[in-house]
């Protein structure tokens, strides 16, 4: 079976994961998250940045960080898993989903007016598969109108928007260490932002509304609890495992680039495959390959025959509006195209050349049974 994504670890990682144990300090907050902190801020070209369990946990910060509340409305990106629009309800805000680019499967920045009405607080884009969107006009909308903009990078740690970096646009960005992600440890993290007023709250928000104790190593005293928080911290052994992973980060993201590449070549001539754009004014860091299915072929079948033959595939990801917990009314058509016909290809740092040669080949070989 050709996975649809494998991590790629090695003795780096299991050193510093042994010599976390050996420290002492496995908790959150401690000096590796502080290390890592310090270093993904170099790496993005931002002030500051707060470690956390998940992506999800860091929207939700996010969000609160900017004030949303309950009755605060949020425009965020249709085509997205779930995670994004649940953290909105978390605050017990509303999501109001907005339509998708068929070419970018990014917020369209055209529709987002109409989207904004009294209610609205802030954007929440989407940087989805690790293509940023087109954050130029989305950004001169929010400014426009008064709004805030969150910015989920969970899949686009490194991509930039006409030679700025992710993170560079948005009062603040969420990352994900997910294990899908080009950069992981299972589970994590991370929040950024260049103002130190939501630092702070995210920090304290993130360790139930106190210091941590590392921070409170040196001189004692009792923490106090003036408000609600939430124990949303990442490990160190999590945050020595991302900090080695960071530092091969950029010959992990070369060579995903040149496995998209081949994918791209060998796949578009094909009139049933539409492969993922390609745009001068973005590097994309491919966290995931996915391409979109003639509409005659049954996708989720698809997705059953490759595994039959030995291919490991499943759907983009989600529209969200389509999905009950949301009660939504918006029309998202774009997003649930994609969500009915776009298909995750395998795509990760091991995966040889002549597997995306396997893969590309069995996978013409099965639409081919929709075209006799």
């Amino acid at each position: 079976m050709i996975k649809l994504t494998k991590p790629y670890f090695d003795e780096e990682e299991i050193k510093a994961i042994r010599d976390t144990f050996v420290s002492g300090w496995v908790a959150g907050q401690g000096p590796k998250g502080s290390e890592l902190e310090y270093y993904l801020q170099k790496y993005l070209r931002v002030k500051n940045a707060v470690v956390v369990n998940n992506c999800t946990a860091g929207i939700h910060l996010a969000l609160l960080a900017l004030g949303i509340k309950a009755g605060d409305e949020v425009i965020v990106s249709d085509y997205t898993f779930p995670a994004t629009g649940h953290a909105v309800l978390y605050c017990g805000a509303i999501p109001r989903f907005c339509d998708v680019r068929l070419d970018t499967y990014n917020m369209d920045p055209i529709l987002i007016n109409s989207k904004i009405t009294t209610k609205t607080k802030a954007i929440l884009v989407v940087h989805e598969f690790g293509m940023m969107a087109d954050m130029d006009p989305i950004m001169e909308i929010a400014c426009q109108h008064g709004l805030k903009v969150i910015e989920d990078a969970a899949c686009a740690l490194g991509a930039q928007y006409k030679g700025k970096m992710v993170g560079s646009f948005g009062d603040i960005t969420t990352f994900s260490f997910h294990a899908r992600k080009n950069l992981t440890c299972g589970e994590g993290g991370a929040v950024v932002t260049n103002s130190k007023e939501y630092t702070n709250m995210i920090r304290s928000l993130s360790s139930f509304g106190m210091k941590s104790a590392f921070s409170r190593e040196e001189e004692f005293s009792i923490p106090s609890f003036d408000y609600l928080g939430y124990n949303y911290k990442l490990s160190d052994i999590n945050s020595a495992v991302v900090l080695e992973q960071l530092k091969k980060y950029p010959k992990i993201l070369s060579r995903k680039r040149e496995l998209a590449k081949l994918y791209n070549e060998l796949l578009k001539d094909n009139p049933y495959i539409k492969t993922p754009a390609e745009h001068v004014d973005y590097y994309n860091v491919y966290q995931t390959y996915v391409v979109t299915i003639s509409p005659h072929i049954d996708r989720s079948k698809l997705i059953i025959d490759l595994r039959d033959d030995g291919v490991q595939s499943t759907i983009g990801t989600y529209a969200s509006h389509t999905q009950r917990v949301y009660n939504s009314y918006d029309k998202c058509p774009n997003s649930l195209y994609l969500f009915e016909h776009s298909l995750a290809l395998p795509l990760y740092y091991t995966l040889k050349e002549e597997e995306v040669y396997e893969v590309v080949e069995k996978l013409v070989k099965n639409i081919s049974k929709y075209n006799d």
